[in-house]
């Protein structure tokens, strides 16, 4: 079963605002990537279902970090039916995120509590999702659905929408602020964040400076005054 509800898990996604997503079959590898998200200070990190036999390794890597990694709400993401959704939720997923809007997933992540996050390209997608409970809405790829301005379109008529941004986010100070100038609740940061050594080694210690300096940028486009 989940560790979180799906209130607790929004809450900690608008609070911390990056969201690092990342896949890769050796679980180890996984591992140092989640504890250098979680060293900078992240809280929510989305695992995608992108090759064989993904549920396998989840279903290790979120007892790993229910016990060695307090307070991160672990999801997973790329899912696109009901069933993996189950399946996924039944090993323990605390939210799931999905690159497309299925009214199936709506109803068996609501039955259970479980946040769900779509992929949505149009106001009219966005509108119908939160008709089906979604309490944020991604939106895939952003850059090339209109980016910033697109969220800046949408929050003009609904100031109540909540969205996330996945694609085209980048740990540059710029983008960052754009995101957030445009009215982003949180945003999905994946390749940009998962940055590699000259040796094509994954670089830990910079991840957790980038995803610590990314929350930082977050906050204070919110906040301008604030001086974390």
């Amino acid at each position: 079963m989940s560790q979180y509800t799906r209130i607790e898990t929004i809450q900690v996604m608008g609070s911390t605002k990056i969201i690092p997503l990342f896949y890769n079959k050796d679980i180890s590898i996984v591992k140092k990537i989640i504890k250098a998200c979680y060293d900078g200070g992240a809280r929510v990190f989305e695992f995608t279902n992108r090759g064989d036999h993904a549920h396998e390794i989840f279903s290790e890597l979120i007892k790993w970090v229910n016990k060695e990694l307090p307070g991160m709400i672990l999801g997973i993401g790329s899912i696109v039916d009901a069933g993996t959704a189950s399946l996924f939720m039944q090993n323990g997923a605390n939210f799931i995120v999905s690159p497309v809007l299925n009214s199936d997933m709506a109803k068996v992540c609501n039955r259970r509590k479980i946040a769900w996050i779509p992929g949505c390209g149009t106001l009219s997608e966005i509108n119908y999702a939160e008709e089906l409970g979604a309490e944020v809405v991604k939106i895939f790829p952003a850059s090339q659905i209109g980016g910033p301005g697109f969220i800046k379109g949408v929050k003009a008529p609904c100031p109540w929408t909540n969205i996330m941004p996945s694609g085209g986010v980048t740990t540059e100070e710029s983008n960052i602020r754009e995101w957030f100038n445009a009215g982003a609740y949180c945003v999905g940061i994946g390749s940009n964040l998962m940055i590699k050594d000259e040796n094509d080694n994954f670089d830990y210690p910079t991840i957790t400076k980038l995803t610590k300096n990314a929350m930082l940028i977050a906050n204070k486009s919110l906040y301008p005054s604030n001086n974390l």
